[in-house]
């Protein structure tokens, strides 16, 4: 489902964060990347949801080559991909409700399928009574179970997770990561990328850890 190969990545000319970094990812796994703060992680992440460029090498999603993609379709990638951030990326002006339902809207679907879709996506993550709070009212746990609500409604097939329990505490962390793991269950292809150790003891899990730019396999 995911190939990536030999790929160089720079950021102003400068020592390469990615040095010729391969990996590949099967359909329906859970992968854990690690690697400490600065290991390229986050770019690895973007470079697979087209928000970065590389200099050299091949990124295969579903097929797709990545590195060919323009601007114009990008969609063609996204439409199946989730991303969770570890600082949420809520929008403070609307609802909890309108945050997930958003991510409907911008691919065109009708309002009764973005009814049902949302609801749904708000009880797999256990908030429907907070529907109607917006972002600053909630806890960071539930914020980020918002994030995943949003990252999960369109049903995509990978989700990609950067740091989402980063900024929780322990006993939050632990239930971020059990919807992961629900999500996993369902076949959606789950790329978790983490510095915490204590995290990655919790699920008997493929670690792909980042040294110098280059995958390390555990």
């Amino acid at each position: 489902m995911i190939q990536v190969f030999d790929v160089i990545k720079m950021y102003d000319g400068s020592n390469p964060v990615l040095e010729n970094f391969s990996m590949e990812i099967a359909k329906g796994e859970f992968v854990f990347l690690t690697g400490s703060s600065g290991a390229g992680k986050t770019t690895i992440l973007k470079i697979l949801f087209g928000q970065e460029r590389f200099e050299t090498g091949q990124v295969l999603v579903h097929g797709i080559n990545v590195g060919k993609l323009t601007h114009k379709n990008m969609y063609t990638l996204r439409r199946f991909m989730g991303v969770v951030f570890q600082d949420y990326k809520l929008l403070p002006n609307k609802t909890v409700f309108e945050n997930v339902s958003f991510a409907q809207e911008v691919i065109g679907c009708n309002r009764k399928t973005i009814r049902f879709k949302t609801w749904e996506a708000l009880k797999n993550v256990g908030l429907t009574l907070k529907k109607d709070a917006y972002p600053s009212c909630l806890s960071g746990g539930e914020q980020q179970r918002i994030a995943i609500a949003r990252a999960m409604v369109n049903e995509p097939s990978i989700i990609l997770a950067d740091e989402p329990t980063g900024n929780l505490d322990p006993n939050i962390s632990i239930e971020i990561f059990k919807l992961f793991e629900e999500l996993n269950k369902k076949g959606t292809t789950i790329i978790f990328a983490t510095h915490s150790q204590e995290i990655i003891k919790l699920g008997e899990h493929r670690i792909i850890n980042l040294r110098q730019g280059k995958a390390v396999e555990f």
